[in-house]
C-alpha cells in the first residue's frame, strides 16, 4: 500500500484499503500556527467572515472554501489522495447534546481527535473535503418563508465559517441543499470536487487511497450499546457510487471494528437476483384481441409503464392517454372518446391505483361497446422510486423530460392501491413484473444507488 501506515484491519470487504493512522498521543489538536494567531493584534487578524468565499451552483449546490494564502499551496503530485468527510455527527456534533443544534454556536468536534487526524491527513499530502446533505437550508429566493430560510442559511455558514477557521486547514465543505443530483448518495458533489480540483482526467484520483467518512451507514440498532439505528445508508451507498473506501466515525476515528449494516435496495443485487430472472409474469409478446379495445395500465409511478407502452403497445397501434400530459382526468376522458369514436384503441398509461378511478374508465368502455383489458405492473415502491431517480437524473434515461417526483406520490400510491380484479369489468388482467432492458450503459447507471 506505499507510505500507508498499517492501521488495525476490519472483517468487512469494504474496509480493504486503511487510510493514515491517527496518532493517539498529541494531547492538543492545536497548531503553531494557532497559538501565533493568538498573540497576533486584532486590527491585524483577518476577520471571520472573510475566511470561508461562498459559492453557489444552479440554487443548490452550496460551496464555503476556507482561503488560508500562510498555507503552502496544493502538491500537483497526481494520482492525488482524497479524504472526504460529512459534517454533522461526524466532524461535529451539537455541544448542547440535542439532535439539531440549536444555533450557529452549538456545536463541538464529534471527537477530540477529529481536527488531529485531519491535520495529519493534510501532512500526508491528501487532499480533505466535506459533502454533505442539507434539505434543511434553501438557495432559492423565491421560498414563501423567505425570512426563516435567510435565517437558516446564514447560521449555517456561520457554524461552517467557525468550524473551518478553528480546523485551519485548506478545506472546501459542499452542501447540497435540494433533492437533486448533487444529493447523496448521487455523485454530482463529489464530480464537482473533481472539477474544482482539476482531477476529473482519469487517473488522476489515487482511487484506492481515497476513502469517505460518514455517520449515515445503514447499521441496526444495537441492543448491546444502545444506539439507535442510522437514518440511511446514504453514505456507505455514496462511496460505493463513488468507487472508494467508506468509512463510520466510530470506524476511522476511533477504529473500531465494521459494524454490520442493512441495506433497503441493492440495485445491483435486484439487478442480478431479481429483475435479471425469468418470470412467468412478464409476457414475451403483449397480443392485441380486440378490433378496439381499452387497456388499462395499473401500477405506481416509475413501475415502468410508459416504457411498456412505447415498447409494446405502440406497435400495435394504441393510442397513448396520459394525465400527466393532459394534466385532468376530464381532460383524459375526452381524448379517449375522440379516439374510440375514429376506431383507434387506446392504453391509460395513469396509476389507476383504487377501483373508483378504474370505474370511470369501465364505464367508459360499456358507452363505447368496446372491451377494457388491465395490465397490473408490480414492482415494489423501493423499486419504483429508484427507477423514478434514475429517469429524472441520470441525463440518459429520461426520453420524455421527467422530473423528479416526490415521495408522497409514492406512499400516496400505495395507500391507494387496491388490486383490480377481473370482477370490475375487464376482460384479462396482465401482471407485469419490472425488468431492465436497456444497453450495457444503461445498465452501469441504473445498478447505482439513487435513492
Amino acid at each position: 500500500m506505499g507510505d500507508v501506515p498499517s492501521r488495525k484491519r476490519s472483517r468487512s470487504s469494504e474496509r480493504s484499503v486503511s487510510p493514515p493512522p491517527v496518532k493517539r498521543n498529541q494531547p492538543s489538536s492545536t497548531t503553531n500556527k494557532a497559538v501565533a494567531n493568538f498573540f497576533t493584534p486584532a486590527s491585524q487578524k483577518p476577520k471571520t467572515s472573510e475566511s470561508v468565499s461562498w459559492t453557489v451552483i444552479k440554487e443548490s449546490l452550496l460551496i464555503g472554501r476556507y482561503q488560508d494564502p500562510s498555507h503552502v499551496a496544493e502538491p500537483d503530485a497526481q494520482p492525488r489522495k482524497i479524504a472526504i468527510f460529512d459534517f454533522d455527527s461526524t466532524l461535529i456534533t451539537s455541544a448542547s447534546g440535542k439532535r439539531f443544534a440549536r444555533d450557529a454556536s452549538d456545536w463541538k468536534w464529534w471527537h477530540a481527535s477529529v481536527a488531529t487526524s485531519l491535520h495529519k491527513l493534510h501532512q500526508d499530502g491528501y487532499l480533505i473535503a466535506i459533502v454533505s446533505n442539507q434539505a434543511g437550508i434553501s438557495l432559492k429566493t423565491n421560498s414563501k418563508s423567505l425570512k426563516t430560510e435567510l435565517k437558516r442559511l446564514a447560521d449555517f455558514k456561520a457554524k461552517v465559517t467557525t468550524v473551518l477557521t478553528q480546523l485551519d486547514l485548506p478545506v472546501a465543505i459542499y452542501a447540497a441543499t435540494a433533492k437533486d443530483e448533487y444529493r447523496k448518495p448521487r455523485t454530482g458533489m463529489w464530480r464537482q470536487l473533481l472539477e474544482d480540483h482539476s482531477l476529473s482526467a482519469p487517473g488522476a484520483v489515487n482511487m484506492e487511497r481515497s476513502f469517505f467518512v460518514g455517520d449515515a451507514g445503514g447499521r441496526p440498532a444495537s441492543a448491546s450499546s444502545g444506539a439507535p439505528k442510522d437514518f440511511s445508508c446514504s453514505d456507505r451507498d455514496f462511496a460505493a457510487n463513488v468507487g472508494i473506501k467508506y468509512m463510520t466515525p466510530e470506524e476511522y476515528f476511533l477504529e473500531e471494528e465494521a459494524s454490520p449494516f442493512i441495506r433497503d435496495f441493492d440495485p445491483a443485487r435486484y439487478m442480478k437476483e431479481v429483475a435479471g430472472a425469468a418470470t412467468n409474469a412478464v409476457p414475451l409478446v403483449f397480443t392485441k384481441k380486440n378490433p378496439v379495445d381499452i387497456v388499462l395500465f395499473c401500477g405506481s409511478p416509475g413501475a415502468g409503464k410508459s416504457t411498456f407502452y412505447w415498447r409494446h403497445l405502440k406497435p400495435l397501434g394504441y393510442e397513448r392517454i396520459n394525465q400527466d400530459t393532459l394534466k385532468t382526468r376530464d381532460r383524459c376522458l375526452k381524448a379517449a372518446t375522440d379516439s374510440l369514436a375514429e376506431g383507434d384503441s387506446i392504453v391509460v398509461d395513469n396509476t389507476n391505483a383504487d377501483p373508483e378511478t378504474r370505474a370511470h374508465w369501465i364505464k367508459l368502455a360499456k358507452k363505447h361497446d368496446v372491451p377494457i383489458r388491465c395490465v397490473l405492473f408490480t414492482a415494489s415502491p423501493k423499486v419504483c422510486e429508484h427507477n423514478d431517480a434514475v429517469r429524472a437524473l441520470s441525463g440518459e434515461m429520461n426520453p420524455e423530460s421527467r422530473i423528479m417526483l416526490p415521495k408522497i406520490a409514492f406512499t400516496s400510491f400505495t395507500s391507494r392501491f387496491r388490486e383490480p380484479s377481473l370482477k370490475e369489468g375487464f376482460q384479462d388482467i396482465t401482471k407485469v413484473d419490472f425488468t431492465f432492458e436497456g444497453s450495457e450503459q444503461e445498465r452501469a447507471i441504473w445498478t447505482k444507488f439513487w435513492v
